[in-house]
């Protein structure tokens, strides 16, 4: 301490004062590379966009980037809809803004076919090392980066659903956690014939017409029942479990907080922290706002479990629902800053600090992290949850037609949950169009 407080009085330089700074914060070996380590990129900015969810991970990141490689991080605040689009519009339109991208993993196959982000395959040979490849669940890894046999970008939020519920509500009806669709229903049924007067549902239904809204709690059914988007390559959509998970999402809706088309994150989340609903199906992060005294009014008293199953199925299987990876705009003049950005924040030690820092809405993307004392101690109902959940899962689409896909199947999604249409008319309406966009 002594030796390190009177080190600035001999003239010692930048990059001297920050490896003294990364070290004074407990960086390890793989959190910076020798080059940021040295100080090279001091002094100089990235643009990065980030989804709205992220915006206090962002916080975060900017705080130590800046404290260790005395980098500026400026991130564009985007809502999580319109992500794939602004990267999009940036280099396709010659503004070149960004440098990386905070991106939806369904979007890769598109991001790479549309030519804006770039092939980082060499890359992680050349530092693979210090990245660890074989370190991320294998279950994300593939289906956040790998097209057409090459790697376009890092894992950092490893999203999938699971069966968040309130244990005080369900102790007074004499409820347990369902392990079947079926279960589920009754369940949600009998806690809002019930309380309903009270202000209190059985569920909050995230059924809002945006593709990872809707999208997921289909999925989370679609997983349940073993049905899968795509077989062969291609669509899938008519099949009896597909067609029993729309089912049972029209089935629950009545018994939701109204209304489900119109709830998304910011309806859904305040009904399940103040005990206004009894189950949510969600990202693993509510666990972290479950206990967080600023924002639960269930402190201690709720619980997670794995998603229920349906027909013949008999184990229960994960949707991945959202996920997030890092990639390098094609139109950013910074690639080689960028690469030392991406993996820097999609390493063990920046992602341990995201999951252990409550609402960075951060889920583990690494074995390491997954199963890190620090992260079982922060949130040990959620890892267990987790850990189940990431054992198997279904992936969304990534080819290149995916988000024009979603939105075809989130259209249809959206009349069905509205009584427009039949379950099996509107996923035969879904088929066609998948038919088609896939030719």
């Amino acid at each position: 301490m002594t030796e390190r407080t009177e080190r600035p009085a001999t003239g010692l330089n930048r990059r001297t004062l920050l490896a003294a700074s990364a070290a004074a914060l407990g960086a390890g070996p793989l959190l910076l590379s020798p080059l940021l380590r040295s100080g090279a990129f001091a002094g100089q900015e990235l643009n990065l966009t980030i989804i709205q969810p992220h915006a206090v991970a962002g916080e975060v990141l900017k705080k130590l980037f800046q404290e260790q490689a005395g980098v500026t991080l400026n991130f564009t605040v985007i809502p999580y809809d319109q992500v794939h689009a602004q990267a999009t519009l940036d280099v396709q339109s010659g503004a070149n803004h960004f440098d990386v991208h905070d991106y939806l993993y369904t979007s890769i196959g598109a991001l790479v076919d549309d030519k804006v982000v770039i092939d980082v395959t060499d890359r992680i040979e050349k530092d693979k090392e210090t990245i660890r490849p074989d370190d991320f669940i294998g279950s994300i890894y593939d289906a956040y980066t790998l097209v057409n046999g090459r790697r376009w970008g890092l894992p950092y939020d490893g999203d999938a659903h699971v069966l968040f519920y309130n244990t005080e509500i369900l102790k007074r009806h004499g409820l347990e956690a369902p392990a079947t669709w079926e279960a589920y229903y009754q369940a949600v049924k009998t806690v809002t014939e019930k309380e309903k007067g009270n202000g209190i549902y059985g569920t909050a239904l995230l059924g809002f017409k945006v593709p990872v809204i809707i999208v997921s709690s289909y999925a989370n059914r679609l997983a349940g029942f073993g049905g899968r988007f795509l077989k062969g390559g291609q669509p899938d959509l008519l099949s009896e479990e597909s067609i029993a998970a729309a089912e049972e999402l029209v089935r629950v809706a009545p018994y939701a907080l109204p209304t489900p088309s119109e709830t998304a994150f910011d309806q859904a989340l305040p009904a399940f922290l103040s005990g206004k609903v009894a189950f949510l199906e969600f990202w693993t992060d509510l666990g972290v706002r479950s206990q967080d005294p600023q924002n639960s009014k269930i402190i201690d008293k709720w619980d997670v479990t794995q998603l229920p199953v349906g027909g013949r199925n008999k184990t229960s299987v994960a949707a991945l629902d959202a996920g997030y990876g890092w990639a390098i705009s094609a139109g950013s003049k910074k690639k080689d800053l960028a690469w030392e950005f991406v993996r820097w924040a999609s390493s063990r030690e920046t992602g341990l600090k995201l999951l252990t820092t409550s609402n960075s809405g951060i889920d583990p993307t690494r074995n390491s992290t997954l199963n890190a004392p620090e992260y079982k101690s922060f949130a040990p109902k959620v890892q267990r949850a987790a850990a189940a959940a990431f054992g198997s899962a279904l992936v969304w689409p990534t080819v290149p037609q995916a988000p024009r896909l979603l939105d075809a199947l989130t259209e249809q999604l959206a009349l069905i949950l509205a009584g427009q249409r039949k379950p099996k008319a509107g996923l035969e309406a879904a088929q066609r169009a998948w038919e088609r966009l896939l030719v």
